[in-house]
């Protein structure tokens, strides 16, 4: 089967002249490449391939440098989902989940508990974290609370996942601002108002009736134009979204030098080894004798010598 069109691309788009914007994004071998390391149940694969597409459209909304966190943690048969991507829309995601539990729709996979997106800044390290209850039927609508919430932005979410590719799009209602001294006039600026209001109902209301597999498959272009029918409106270039996991050695020798010498020293005498798997990618990093000297080494800074892939 062909790709879907605009597919590993995240765009932007706007209704001109008016304060509503939105984001496209689509996952095609991205998606598949970061299944390759998990092997899901339908139901939960479903959800991975929602929420990894909603961290793509949060970390669109943003202008930050570093990494973008989308976590759901409840009671539900996948107790633990965790979702990330970076400023240049690398993502990687990995979910928990009880087998046993697995039956039903998106509140009895996810349960009670809550949506936590965090945003990390590599460059000066800041730190933005915003948490709200899982909330309705769906992801999307949870995503919605949290733009409520959170940005108190007006937001609608449209997620969707198959095997072979995950879609979402998101609709905004951004703050309308106010116009310099000898402006337009107040009826002028509330007229304004009425009409990115009315867009964003509209907007919303053809999001909402926009099918999975449509959403899926569609072009961008003529979502878009579902969504803003009757509007000017302009859809930005693609940026390229890929999947790409950031552990490397120097990262787990950092997490071995925070459980402290004492405990790594332990594991390696009781099993000759230190491995630390990547529960993103799985790939494992094996640290001998050696290694564990030079980790903790009182002079100087950690090279890894012979971390190593099994």
């Amino acid at each position: 089967m062909s790709a879907a069109p605009d597919t590993d691309v995240v765009r932007r788009f706007v209704a001109e002249h008016q304060d509503v914007r939105g984001q496209f994004v689509r996952l095609g071998a991205a998606w598949l490449a970061l299944r390759e390391h998990g092997d899901y149940p339908p139901a939960v694969r479903t959800l991975l391939g929602e929420a990894t597409c909603a961290a793509v459209l949060l970390a669109s909304t943003l202008k930050f440098e570093g990494v973008l966190t989308l976590q759901l943690q409840g009671n539900g048969a996948v107790r633990l989902l965790v979702a990330q991507c970076t400023d240049d829309f690398r993502i990687r995601s990995v979910a928990r989940y009880d087998a046993a539990r697995l039956a039903g729709g998106f509140r009895e996979l996810a349960g009670d508990g809550q949506v936590t997106v965090t945003v990390e800044s590599g460059r000066n390290g800041s730190r933005y974290q915003g948490i709200v209850p899982l909330v309705g039927d769906s992801l999307a609508a949870s995503l919605e609370h949290y733009f409520a919430s959170s940005d108190q932005v007006p937001t609608a979410v449209r997620l969707a996942a198959e095997d072979a590719g995950a879609t979402g799009m998101l609709v905004q209602r951004m703050p309308s601002l106010g116009g310099s001294a000898g402006a337009d006039d107040a009826a002028a600026a509330s007229a304004r108002q009425r009409e990115a209001d009315a867009t964003f109902d509209s907007a919303g209301t053809a999001l909402s009736g926009i099918g999975a597999d449509e959403l899926l498959r569609r072009p961008a272009q003529e979502l878009v134009q579902r969504c803003l029918a009757g509007v000017d409106a302009r859809l930005h270039s693609a940026q390229a979204v890929r999947f790409e996991c950031r552990c490397s050695p120097e990262r787990v020798a950092g997490m071995l030098r925070s459980l402290g010498e004492a405990e790594v020293r332990d594991v390696l005498a009781e099993q000759g080894s230190v491995t630390v798997t990547c529960e993103f990618c799985h790939r494992p990093y094996r640290f001998d004798a050696v290694d564990v000297e030079q980790l903790f080494a009182a002079a100087g800074a950690f090279s890894p010598g012979s971390p190593r892939v099994n």
